[in-house]
């Protein structure tokens, strides 16, 4: 294996920027394109979602939910939200909203919480009524907690079925993830109230844990469901290399550690395999590595060429990565935003067909790119 390029963490300083107004214009294969800062000045945002009376739910990494107008003018911060042990990694993540969140008010949170051997992810749901969460109830905790702070996941996914996929790390114990006595290095399935779907590929194998769906993952923080296709796609952090997009199957082994396209960053080498039998293959491997985090499929109207494409945030190379799809094939790839140089933690595809981004530092912001009009 040739060497692989190490991933460089670009460090930029922020300058102020008016909200609202336009702060940078770019320019893809089939658009020109501005960047509009709907708000600034948050704490390592992590998630977003849309509220469906306007405005928005963001998740900071230090464990405050804010509820944001839609002109990004007026925020404020969501009381009842439970104790997060924020550090590193670790922290409030992914916030979504119930399928009938407009009449039953229900969000679901995922976060790091503190517990006996340290701490672990756990998923809570709640209702928001104003500017608060009420019937807090924490239906699922990763086990075993344990002491580090990184690899934590978390995104949360409805399945069509009406089922939460809740993606997890595996807190750097690597080895971990191949062992389906514990939650670490899964992805998990769970009804809304936390229960076990009776459906699942291991509820009734002795001893191990009935919620897991998937496993051999490193650390998984993108996961869409294709509208067309009904599949489930995720992404996940190789180590130095290899970050990989897969498809879910249940029960499939997708590998970690026994295969993988990257080495330690030390420079060891974690496995000379790069496939095995009974292990699912990725649709698509980075090298050098791009750092994903959160993804998004666009099917909006205000960019129709790009209707169809997965829309990916990188950390480490501070861009947003397009990818155009030809059934279950990535034929083509480009980098937008690179002219932020800011690292991009989550991507959605707004209700009003726009494209928004969170930047992740702790000055960040919350994007809309938008299409310019050609004159």
């Amino acid at each position: 294996m040739k060497m692989l390029l190490a991933c460089v963490l670009i460090l930029a300083s922020q300058a102020v920027i008016a909200l609202g107004q336009p702060s940078s214009a770019g320019i893809s294969a089939d658009y020109r394109y501005r960047v509009t800062t709907v708000t600034a000045d948050l704490d390592h945002p992590w998630s977003v979602a849309f509220l469906t009376e306007g405005g928005f739910l963001v998740t900071e990494r230090s464990g405050t939910l804010l509820k944001i107008s839609a002109d990004g003018k007026t925020r404020t911060p969501i009381t009842g939200v439970p104790p997060v042990a924020a550090g590193d990694q670790a922290g409030l993540l992914d916030v979504v909203l119930a399928p009938d969140f407009r009449t039953s008010r229900t969000i679901f949170l995922s976060y790091t919480a503190s517990g006996a051997g340290g701490i672990g992810t756990e998923v809570a749901r709640a209702r928001l009524k104003g500017n608060g969460l009420t019937e807090v109830r924490t239906i699922f905790r990763a086990l075993p907690k344990t002491g580090m702070h990184k690899h934590c996941g978390s995104r949360i996914l409805f399945a069509p079925d009406g089922t939460l996929i809740v993606t997890l790390g595996e807190k750097t114990e690597m080895k971990e993830a191949q062992n389906r006595t514990n939650h670490l290095g899964k992805i998990v399935r769970i009804n809304k109230d936390g229960s076990v779907p009776a459906d699942n590929p291991f509820r009734k194998s002795f001893g191990y844990k009935p919620e897991i769906y998937t496993w051999g993952h490193r650390n998984v923080q993108g996961i869409i469901l294709h509208p067309v296709t009904r599949q489930i796609w995720i992404h996940e952090h190789g180590p130095l290399g290899g970050d990989e997009l897969n498809i879910l199957k249940a029960g499939a082994n997708y590998g970690w550690p026994v295969v993988t396209y990257g080495i330690d960053y030390s420079g060891a080498i974690i496995s000379k395999k790069t496939t095995a039998p009974g292990i699912e293959p990725p649709i698509l491997v980075w090298i050098p590595c791009i750092a994903p985090s959160g993804m998004t499929y666009y099917n909006g109207d205000r960019f129709p060429k790009w209707k169809g494409n997965l829309f990916i945030g990188s950390l480490v190379q501070t861009h947003l990565r397009r990818l155009v799809l030809e059934g279950n094939r990535v034929v083509r790839q480009e980098a937008l935003l690179r002219e932020l140089r800011e690292r991009i933690r989550d991507v959605r595809a707004g209700p009003d067909g726009y494209l928004y981004v969170l930047t992740d530092n702790d000055n960040g912001r919350l994007l809309r790119i938008e299409p310019v009009q050609e004159q």
